[in-house]
């Protein structure tokens, strides 16, 4: 296998839950070694799931390498001043208030090694609330994405983290043209991503599209639903009890469906353009849903890829993975840890991949890497007996039993 593009390069991560922690699992299917710095509590989600790691280890700390440090001591902080003089990028999602207390800001980890580059993934960057907390869902909030997804009326969080996993992406898509560019100044290589500028560029669509009927209608005209209001486009139940998935956004995708599932409204001239199944929306809905309602989604399946419509099964977790397409070659990472056996997802685009570590444990390469450092053995003994670093322990972090209830 050829080398990957940034072999070489060590990233240092001191992240929490999600965002910067999958910045640095893409630079490391990227080829980057990554160091994941962690107090000796730990990264939250190494307990989260009956007191043990949570998917988000599994799924975003494979193929790293794990150092424990306890940043609120000198021999901790001269330790992370030693692997920060080592590396190429740092990348942390702390509270701009840790940082300063830790010591991990850009000008701490600048003055040790100024060639570095810096990424603080943070709630908001430079304005009034820079130094405000922000979560995923808050992002959700403040950006307009939540005022559109309700549950019985009242705003609601989004499943996945997007925001957070996003604000991990532009962090990337930051480092990696920061590293093309050879006249980057040390400002450059200060990089601030804010979940709540992630949520607005995300919202950029929406926003000028309120802008624009705005001005155009002279009125403020807001169209609820995830489905953007269109008859047809959304998920239908099948006779045998699965939901299926309808690409239904133009008036040949609606004249192509009343085609192939022999629906009456076929060819009905008040449906055939957008705005007027706009306006009968109740009649075009329960023409689809009784169309649909009527087979199989074997049946179904069958109609609406003859006829070339975009669809899918609103597939559950469990069977996800099942699928052909997810099963081809580089698309799935096996992984052995503590005893079980997972199937990871990979980063899109690989063809193969590639043999690399299963997720660490906490300090997993504590000792491997205070050597590295040039650390002796008894000066690496000595931060160990005072707290300032620690290694991996037997039983940390285990998941509680699950109690048999027969």
């Amino acid at each position: 296998m050829s080398s990957k593009p940034l072999a070489g390069k060590r990233v240092i991560e001191l992240g929490t839950m999600i965002a910067a922690p999958f910045a640095t699992h893409i630079l490391s299917q990227l080829g980057a070694e990554v160091i994941k710095v962690e107090p000796p509590s730990g990264d939250t989600t190494r307990a989260l799931i009956r007191g043990g790691p949570s998917g988000t280890i599994v799924a975003y700390s494979h193929s790293k390498k794990a150092i424990c440090l306890d940043l609120t001591t000198d021999g901790g902080k001269e330790i992370f001043r030693k692997l920060v003089a080592t590396a190429d990028v740092v990348i942390h999602n702390l509270a701009p208030a840790a940082a300063r207390k830790l010591g991990v800001t850009a000008d701490d980890c600048m003055a040790v090694n100024p060639a570095l580059i810096h990424v603080h993934v943070k709630g908001y960057t430079h304005g009034p609330q820079a130094d405000d907390l922000m979560t995923n869902p808050i992002a959700e909030a403040a950006t307009g994405a939540m005022d559109d997804h309700r549950i019985d009326g009242r705003p609601t969080r989004f499943g996945p983290s997007y925001h957070d996993q996003f604000a991990g992406t532009y962090a990337v898509i930051r480092v990696l043209s920061t590293m093309l560019d050879p006249n980057a100044s040390q400002a450059d290589r200060r990089i601030e991503i804010g979940l709540y500028e992630t949520g607005l560029h995300l919202a950029a669509r929406d926003l000028a599209g309120m802008q624009l009927k705005t001005q155009l209608l002279g009125r403020l005209e807001k169209e609820g639903g995830g489905e953007f209001s269109m008859p047809g486009y959304g998920s239908y139940l099948t006779s045998d009890g699965r939901w299926i998935y309808l690409l239904i956004l133009t008036d040949a995708h609606w004249a192509k469906l009343t085609r192939a599932l022999a629906m009456p409204e076929d060819g009905d001239p008040e449906l055939l353009k957008l705005r007027d199944r706009k306006k009968a929306r109740d009649r075009v809905e329960e023409a689809v849903s009784k169309a649909i309602g009527a087979l199989t989604y074997d049946e179904a399946e069958a109609k609406l890829r003859a006829a070339g419509l975009g669809f899918n099964e609103v597939m559950p977790l469990e069977r996800v993975l099942e699928k052909p397409q997810a099963r081809q070659p580089g698309k799935l990472r096996d992984l052995d840890f503590r005893g079980l056996h997972f199937e990871v997802p990979e980063f899109p685009g690989a063809r193969e991949v590639a043999e690399n570590l299963p997720p660490p444990e906490l300090g997993e390469h504590t000792a491997q890497l205070l050597a590295e450092l040039g650390y002796s053995a008894d000066a690496a003994a000595g931060l160990l007996a005072s707290g300032a670093a620690r290694t991996a322990q037997e039983g940390d972090f285990a998941w509680a039993p699950v109690r048999d209830k027969s």
